[in-house]
């Protein structure tokens, strides 16, 4: 399947998101901050990242942004998993450059669905 970054900081929902994706074939891989998770892309490049919002570090709208500005992202998948659920908000992430916008809370199906809907447009 694909190869997929959680960048999450929330260990249960990390915990949560691995085992969802991993029952679908995706190779999982987490960090637990927004640095960390910037130097996870850049070692793997993988097909997707998943991004929490509000983390130490870095939050999801900078992982993003950074990730957007370096032409060999240019078709990873990028969806932004979090409680910010205002319209400001949304209209935020998707000028930063994410594809789709999850607010949680979220079921595992939803994410199913959503993951493999991005994947199937890279």
């Amino acid at each position: 399947m694909a190869s997929v970054l959680v960048v999450e900081d929330d260990i249960d929902v990390a915990s949560l998101l691995s085992h969802v994706l991993e029952s679908v074939g995706h190779d999982v891989e987490v960090a637990h901050d927004g640095g960390e998770g910037l130097e996870r892309a850049f070692q793997r490049h993988p097909d997707m990242v998943i991004l929490d919002w509000m983390m130490p570090i870095k939050t999801g709208i900078e992982v993003c942004s950074t990730l957007r500005a370096d032409p060999d992202f240019s078709s990873t998948r990028i969806l932004m998993l979090t409680a910010r659920s205002s319209p400001q908000d949304v209209a935020q992430a998707h000028a930063a450059g994410i594809d789709d916008y999850v607010v949680k809370p979220f079921t595992p199906r939803q994410l199913r669905e959503r993951v493999a809907a991005l994947l199937e447009t890279a």
